[in-house]
């Protein structure tokens, strides 16, 4: 209507309408229950009628981790926590005078990691595995003979540059979301291409077209998984289980199809290595409207699902959906968190999903049931409540079996999620999860109290009546208002205390314009809970309204991004979108199938991993200097629990541990040069206490590695790792956010490519040459040329020196074993090193032993006057 120039009350009238029709259907439903029981034959009653032990099946349930591993480990903490009490004791009342400066720097940075550890540790207090039960899940949503119940889902997957996120590994992405194991109008696929390239509407113009071959041989085979470039590269036995003579044949077949479907996306990608100046042209002659990706109109193309073509069979596809939101200068566009709220208004004027599951354009399903993995949580009444989203773990392909460099996060997927899954729920980690749409809008949970309805009898006869109504709902609007957590709106279930008069003024004073922007059918869509087209939409006009809705000026004085849907103001919008739904009073739910419901690839080599840790890192310090900290952020509304805000403050300040890391990393190489230590002559107490301090660290390892099932391979890789980034990536990660929140400039480091090894892995030993190796190459010197002067000083110095020697020698070898992964990955195949690296690091290294051996502040002043008197006596 407002494109039209017709009055906003419009908007209201098809909406109170429609109430007035719901409710009359609601009056009338169970006369028409009861009269058509009736007039039903008893034998139909007793064969439809499930029985009481089916019906009261659960979907899912909470599988506790066994008492004793349990117990045992709490135990272990708590004495853990007593001991560094002592610890800390100890070394506070025992400076080392002779080094203070070196003693008050290592007790700093211990209280700091001592710190460190208490955030991560308490949130994994309570954890908890989930079983789900998939054929119960069938049993009571969908009926032999009948349409199914199951709820409807929307897929996202977003890209940007097709020259970097490879159109193939899209395209395999998105055949694996339409051969999911799902009713077909149920899913719908929308890919959201923000470089609007041609290159990317070419190859998912192929890809659905070879998906008309495709997911019907998926389903008719019921193979996994049903991305074909990852189902064809298997090295397994492809016949095991199958039993159809017809099967090798058509395996066959289909390979040569999908090996010609590769040829083609080849061919596209191969042309488009090069912009005609003219700029792309359509296969009609007309030119590519995003020629120039940053000034183009939005685009919108349905090339599957119900007015698209069938599969050779002739059965449906899920729809499928090209997406290029408008974008011109002047607007900020918001990168991946845009994208996305863009492809949540698309999809609530196309389809309006209930459900929502985002994914990256490398993440395809693994596991065709995932899905109703999904609706084992968010379909059953008893759980889905209050659930804001159901988060899957990431699994990759393409990793070596060492894990060099912790690419699988397997501490992190395996325990901590698990921890906070018995809290309040796992953090949003991005990708692989399923989103209650209604959660994404700004609405609280339905446990939420409800408001208690205006009451009409308190109205005097000298007040007209529609005053004191405009004052009641007033009252409730400013009640049911978030102080602290600035939620959009309010509790769904509170529209229902209403008559439809009521509503209209509720609903008009909260003004879901200024929330969520002028559209009349996508504001009608946010008030259907359960899904589903809005009856006033104009099927004719929606692909229009959805133009509408990705307009780069369509987010401008709206709630987008500040309240509802991905939360703008970090580049990790994932955790910024999690929070607030915590926030809130939502609760989230971690999902483990046996069979990993999506995977993905990762970068191995060493430059690219530890671009992606600065990119997350950095992230975390642009939360930490917001408003949404979680420090101080959401304490007004009571919905957080404590032990998940230990565990966001976990995921801000993580970065920050880079500065006291890289000092304590850098005190033995300093011990060994100068000679002294940062402890004192150790007392048998003492000795006690050092021992059972280490003990404790060991076993609460050792115990949580007996409840996860995490291997110590993993628990080692993860702990080599956490030094590696900790004084590379994240000491990066501080400065360049301190830089970008507080000067307002933005740094960025550049990375060369250079050509990959043919070889399986060949991507680990490739060199890229970055500013931020050069820190942990230079410890990794520092340590080594301390070890060599300690023991040379040890041989002159007699056999009294030994002793001493070993405490500083411990330590720096403990330094150097951390950053063995690093030094590893630094020498390459063939033992290469940068050349830049290596002079850099020799500098740095050099200029502060020089420059230590100047100032030496651990020399006393008697010393100093008499080293003088000496050096004056020489006759030169």
């Amino acid at each position: 209507s407002e494109m039209n120039g017709e009055s906003g009350s419009a908007i209201w009238k098809n909406r109170l309408a429609s109430w007035r029709e719901k409710k009359e259907e609601k009056k009338k439903r169970p006369d028409k229950v009861a009269k058509e029981a009736d007039q039903a034959p008893t034998e139909q009653l007793m064969e439809e009628k499930p029985s009481a032990g089916e019906a009261g099946q659960p979907l899912s349930r909470i599988v506790p981790i066994p008492r004793t591993k349990l117990t045992s480990y709490r135990i272990m903490i708590i004495m853990r926590l007593i001991i560094l009490i002592l610890f800390f004791h100890y070394r506070i009342t025992n400076p080392v005078d002779d080094s203070f400066g070196l003693w008050l720097t290592s007790v700093i940075c211990e209280v700091w990691f001592a710190f460190s550890w208490i955030l991560d540790q308490f949130p994994k207090w309570s954890p908890i595995n989930r079983e789900t039960y998939i054929d119960q899940l069938s049993f009571r949503y969908e009926r032999e003979g009948e349409p199914s119940d199951l709820a409807s889902v929307d897929f996202f997957v977003s890209t940007v540059d097709p020259l970097k996120e490879p159109p193939l590994i899209t395209g395999n992405t998105v055949l694996s979301i339409l051969a999911v194991d799902y009713p077909v109008d149920k899913v719908s696929c929308y890919v959201s291409d923000d470089g609007a390239a041609m290159l990317t509407f070419e190859s998912l113009a192929e890809t659905a077209e070879f998906a008309r071959k495709w997911v019907p041989f998926c389903k008719k085979f019921a193979i996994e998984p049903r991305a074909p470039e990852f189902y064809f590269s298997q090295k397994i036995d492809y016949l095991k289980d199958k039993v159809q003579p017809s099967f090798v044949k058509e395996r066959r077949a289909m390979k040569r199809d999908y090996e010609e479907f590769k040829v083609r996306i080849n061919g596209l990608v191969a042309k488009a290595q090069k912009t005609p100046e003219e700029g792309w042209t359509m296969a009609d002659g007309t030119p590519w409207p995003g020629n120039n990706t940053r000034d183009h109109p939005g685009m919108i193309q349905v090339f599957l699902g119900n007015t698209g073509a069938h599969d050779i069979e002739g059965n449906e596809l899920p729809r499928l959906v090209y997406v290029s939101r408008e974008k011109r200068p002047g607007y900020q566009h918001h990168k991946k968190a845009g994208a996305e709220n863009a492809l949540v208004r698309v999809s609530a004027v196309l389809t309006n999903a209930p459900y929502i599951l985002n994914l990256d354009c490398d993440h395809y399903v693994n596991n065709s049931k995932a899905v109703r993995e999904a609706m084992c949580f968010l379909m059953d009444p008893e759980v889905a409540r209050d659930v804001c989203y159901v988060q899957f773990p990431q699994r990759f392909d393409g990793i070596d079996k060492s894990d060099r460099y912790a690419n699988r996060n397997i501490v992190f997927f395996d325990v901590n999620m698990k921890g906070l899954d018995g809290i309040q729920g796992p953090v949003y980690v991005g990708t692989g999860c399923v989103f209650n749409r209604q959660a994404l809008y700004g609405y609280g949970p339905p446990s939420l109290p409800s408001l208690p309805k205006p009451s009409s009898s308190s109205s005097c006869c000298c007040c007209p009546s529609k005053k004191k109504v405009d004052k009641d709902v007033s009252e409730v609007y400013r009640d049911t208002k978030r102080e602290d957590l600035n939620a959009a709106i309010f509790n769904l279930r509170e529209l229902n205390n209403y008559d439809e008069y009521e509503r209209s003024m509720l609903i008009s004073q909260t003004s879901f314009e200024k929330t969520f922007g002028l559209s009349t059918v996508f504001i009608e869509s946010t008030l259907i809970e359960n899904g589903g087209v809005p009856e006033s939409a104009n099927p004719s006009t929606l692909i229009k309204e959805a133009i509408h809705v990705i307009s780069c000026g369509y987010e401008e004085k709206t709630a987008w991004g500040k309240e509802i849907g991905w939360i703008y103001g970090s580049v990790t919008e994932d955790i910024l979108t999690g929070f607030k739904m915590h926030c809130r009073g939502w609760r989230s739910i971690y999902c483990m199938p046996l069979r990993p419901a999506f995977k993905g690839s990762a970068p191995i080599n060493l430059s690219d991993r530890l671009h992606q840790v600065l990119r997350w890192a950095l992230g975390s310090v642009e939360i930490f200097l917001s408003r949404h900290c979680p420090l101080w952020y959401g304490f007004g509304g009571g919905r957080l629990k404590w032990l998940q805000r230990l565990a966001y403050i976990n995921t801000i300040i993580y970065p920050f541990t880079s500065l006291p890391l890289i000092a304590y990393c850098s005190l033995p190489a300093i011990c060994l040069l100068t000679g002294k230590f940062i402890i004192p002559t150790l007392s048998n107490l003492a000795s006690v206490l050092f021992l059972a301090l280490f003990m404790s660290i060991i076993l609460v390892s050792v115990l949580e590695l007996r409840w996860s099932g995490v291997s110590i391979e993993d628990w080692w890789r993860n702990e080599q790792f956490w030094v590696i980034g900790g004084v590379s990536a994240h000491l990066f990660a501080v400065f360049q956010g301190l830089l970008k929140m507080l000067a307002g400039f933005d740094t960025n480091f550049t990375v060369t490519a250079k050509a990959a090894d043919d070889t399986e892995f060949g991507d680990l030993y490739v060199f890229k040459w970055t500013t931020l190796l050069i820190p942990p190459t230079t410890l990794i010197i520092l340590n080594i040329v301390g070890v060599v002067a300690g023991f040379s000083d040890a041989l002159n110095s007699g056999y009294e020196s030994w002793g001493p020697l070993f405490g500083r020698v411990f330590f720096a070898l403990w330094v150097i074993l951390h950053l063995y992964p690093f030094l590893k990955g630094l020498m390459g195949r063939q033992n290469r090193t940068p050349t830049i690296v290596v002079l850099w690091s020799v500098l740095l290294a050099s200029v502060f032993s020089l420059v230590w051996v100047k100032i030496d502040p651990f020399v006393g002043a008697t010393d100093a006057n008499s080293l003088a008197q000496n050096c004056i006596s020489i006759d030169c």
